[in-house]
This record gives structure tokens, sequence and C-alpha cells, in this order.
């Protein structure tokens, strides 16, 4: 049974002291160990560490980041130290700044003013904010759900010492001009809310709780306890394989329904066609619209992301191209997605798709996305099942935060059906300006071209959401799936605009 936060705080308010001459060899001795073991973690390169640092204002969080930083090798651990979020910072989804940070496999990063931070405040507020706080509780277990289940050792330490000494503390640091400068005004006002933010500490430590992210508390009444005990917990846990998340049952991939029409593909009507004329007619007509909606001033305010997926020559490409050629090229960001590089592999898989997201008033087009985990890496076993199972909720997960914070997000499917693919990949090689398209690649996927399907139509059912949803367009008719993405693009974005 899980002991309660506020009683897990009771040992270290009971403020233990260590002797002076019994702290230096055990300092010595630790700063030996956390050495070799920061070395060893570095040369293997499987994992990173992420030390997050909170607690009440005043038990010296800062002094012992500077610690951590001169018992260890400083040259192989990012110190990252967030504030308030700037204004800037304020435009992206809540754990945007603190994805973009990460540390690569091998390193060790400390994480000073962390994702905790809007958590611990709004339960320290006199009347929080139920619906908030289990808002934020929830992405907070979702991200470090993620971050472990993706390679990541998260070690969270929450700095605690009783009122009395807390308030000495800030006393006597105040009452030296060489230190004064380490004391803040929050600090004072630790001591007048001290059982509010007391109650807000044990109630976080128990809604954020959990085997693969435990909380460590430091008792920080003492400077030299604090220190060894912070190096005792880096040190274990550099010594320690991470503990992935409990397994939680992935979603059970749809029934493969004999009925032709009951999957997502077989359903898409890939009669469609338009004329030379309507298509003239309607893409000027729809590009018109978008022309006009992006250079207003309510459009200022929302941030567009467009996923495009689909098959082998399906038009992808050229479709973005007649969406951009009506941009601004200052208003949008075209990525290419491919295989990830040295240093994308470093890292969580969603790492390098949260860097490139766009601020208001801008479109970020991902041509290949996130999906790649749940396409081609399942199909051509680049990952665990485990992983590519997981990944359909940890895309979720990623696509609701990303609503949340008010980004318009669509995602496309163009289909072609296998004798149109034929087709194209006939003309690519025949064409002198298209043959660079086509690679042996290609005709290898089209050879998996069941498995892709079947792929394809489970990332529809378990992954197309009311915040959002998957356009599966048929482009056997590239004139079609032009005019059909950049009308569905208009009309989700005056629907966003107008309501």
């Amino acid at each position: 049974m899980a002991v309660p936060g506020a009683d897990r705080l009771a040992e270290a308010e009971s403020d233990p002291q260590i002797a002076k001459d019994d702290a230096k060899p055990l300092i010595a001795d630790l700063r030996s160990k956390l050495l070799k073991a920061q070395y060893a973690r570095l040369a293997k390169a499987d994992c990173s560490l992420l030390i997050v640092v909170a607690g009440l204002d005043g038990a010296g969080k800062g002094a012992t980041v500077n610690l951590i930083n001169e018992w260890m090798d400083a040259r192989h651990i990012d110190t990252m130290a967030f504030g308030r979020p700037t204004d800037h910072e304020r435009k992206f989804p809540f754990l945007w700044r603190y994805w973009r940070e990460l540390p690569a496999k091998g390193r060790s990063a400390i994480v000073f003013g962390s994702w905790y931070a809007p958590l611990f405040q709004e339960l320290a507020r006199k009347n929080p904010c139920r619906s908030e706080v289990e808002r934020l509780t929830s992405e907070i277990r979702d991200f470090e759900a993620m971050l472990t289940g993706d390679g990541v050792q998260i070690l969270k330490l929450w700095y605690h010492l009783s009122r009395e000494a807390q308030q000495a503390r800030c006393e006597r640091l105040s009452a030296d001009p060489d230190t004064a400068w380490m004391v803040q005004p929050e600090d004072h006002e630790v001591a007048r809310n001290f059982k509010r933010l007391r109650k807000a500490a044990g109630t976080m430590l128990e809604l954020t709780e959990s085997g693969h992210a435990p909380w460590h508390i430091i008792p920080s009444a003492d400077d030299r306890l604090r220190g060894i005990r912070t190096g005792e917990a880096i040190l274990t846990a550099l010594r320690t394989a991470p503990r992935p998340p409990a397994a939680a049952d992935a979603p059970a991939l749809p029934d493969k329904r004999t009925e032709a029409g009951a999957r997502r593909l077989a359903r898409v009507d890939y009669s469609i066609r338009l004329s030379e004329n309507e298509y003239d007619d309607q893409l000027a007509h729809w590009r018109s619209r978008l022309a006009q909606q992006v250079r207003s001033k309510a459009f200022q305010k929302l941030p567009v992301v467009l996923v495009f997926e689909g098959h082998d020559a399906a038009g992808k490409g050229s479709t973005i191209r007649r969406i951009t050629h009506t941009l601004d090229a200052r208003q949008y960001r075209a990525v290419p997605i491919s295989a990830p590089t040295e240093d994308e592999r470093a890292r969580p898989y969603l790492w390098r798709f949260w860097r490139e997201l766009p601020p208001p008033g801008r479109i970020t087009i991902f041509d290949r996305s996130w999906y790649g985990r749940v396409l081609v890496e399942r199909v051509e076993k680049l990952a665990r099942p485990a992983q590519w199972r997981r990944a359909y909720d940890e895309i979720n997960q990623f696509e609701r935060q990303l609503s949340n914070s008010g980004i318009l997000v669509l995602k496309f499917w163009l289909a072609i059906t296998k004798d149109v693919q034929l087709e194209r990949f006939h003309d690519r090689e025949r064409s002198a300006f298209k043959s660079f398209k086509i690679t042996p690649e290609d005709w290898r996927n089209r050879e998996k071209w069941p498995a892709y399907t079947a792929a394809a139509n489970d990332m529809f059912d378990l992954t197309h959401t009311s915040y959002a949803p998957w356009h599966v367009i048929s482009s056997n008719d590239k004139r079609h799936a032009r005019v059909a993405v950049i009308e569905r693009i208009v009309t989700a974005i005056d629907r966003r605009l107008t309501r």
C-alpha cells in the first residue's frame, strides 16, 4: 500500500543533521563513485537520466544543482533551468519546452523548474481547480510513462524541511552579503503559507508517484546531509537499469472482418474524377479561400499542423505543393520525415516531432510523420511489437495535447489502388524528370502491400479521434485529391476561426 504523501514528508521535517567530520569521508567516497558510474553510463549510452529537482522554496535546490555539477563531470550533464514560461513558450503546449531539451542517451540532465511547477502552484491555491489538477496530473503521468518507455530514466527529488528550518536558513543566508543573493522574495513566503504548501506537496506526491518514476524525499535542513542524500539517490539511479512503466494493456487490434467493406481503405470510392475544367475552377476557388484565411487577423492566433501519409506514389508531394503555392513562405514549414538520424535515435521517438510544432499564425506540414512507428516500423520490424502497440496510445496523447493547446491537427491519407501505383511507378521510370522518385525500396514496399494495408487500417481504427480525425481521400485521380484536401483544410480552419 502506498504511503500517503504527507506522511512521507514527516521524516524530512524532523530536520536530521550530520556532523562535518562524519560527512567528509562519505562525500569523498560518494564523489568517486558518482564519477565512475557517470562514465560507465556514458560509455554504455543505452539510456539517459533526468534528475528532477523540486521542493519548497528556500530548501536549497539551487545550491544542490551547483553541487551535483561540482561532484560529477559537468561536461556530460545538461542543466535545464526553467522559470516561468516566456511569452513565446506560452504559444506552445505545456510540455513543449521540456520535450525540446531532452538529453541524448548516455547523458544526464538536471531539470530545475520542471513540469511539476504548474501542478504544485495549482494545488497550493486556496481553492484549486479540480479539472486543472486532473489535466496536469494526467499529462505529467503520460509524459513520464512515455519517456521511461523510450529509455529515459527519471529520478524525482523533492527537497523538504520544517517551517522553522526553512525560515532559519533564509535568515542565515540573507545575513551574509556573499549569500544574500540566494534568497528570493518567494522564499520568505513559505513560512507564512507552510501548512497549505505542505498539503499541496503531499497531494502532488501521491498523484504522481509511480514505479517507473518514484519520488525521493530529500531532508534539506542540513546542507551536508542534503548533498549526501542527493548524491546517494543519483548513484543508485546510475547503477540501476531504468524501470519501464508497468505494461499497460496495449489496444487490441481491430478484427480483420471478412466483409470487403468492413475496413477503412476498402470503403474508399476510387472512381471519383474531376475534369480539367472542373479541377481548374475548384482549385482556384479553394486556394483563394485559403489565401484569404491565412492572411486574416484571426488566423494569427491559430497554429495548424497538417499530416500527410499514404501509399507510395499517391501524390503527397504534389498536393503539398498546391497548398504551399497559396501561402506566404514565412507562414509555413514543410518537414519531410525519413529514417531518424543518429541524434534522433538517441532520444525518445516523439522528440523530433515536438521540435517542429508551429506557433500561432503558422502552419507545419509533415510529409510522413510520427505514424511511421505504426506503419513502416511495424511492417519492416524496425520496432518491437511492444513499441508499436504502445505507440497508438502515445500518439493519441500527443495529439490530444496539441489540440488542448489550441493547435488544429488535420491528418490526410492519400489512397490509391495497387494497379494505379504500378502505372505511376512505370511512369516515373520512363520520365527524365521523375526517375529520381522511384527507388528499389518503393518496389520492395509494394511487395508488402497487404501488410501495409492492414497496418494502415489498424491505424485508422485506433487513432481516429474527435480532436484529430483522419481524412482518407482517393488519389487515383490527383486532381480530385488536391481539391479535396484544400477544401477540407479551408473548412476546418473556417470552423475554428468562427466558433
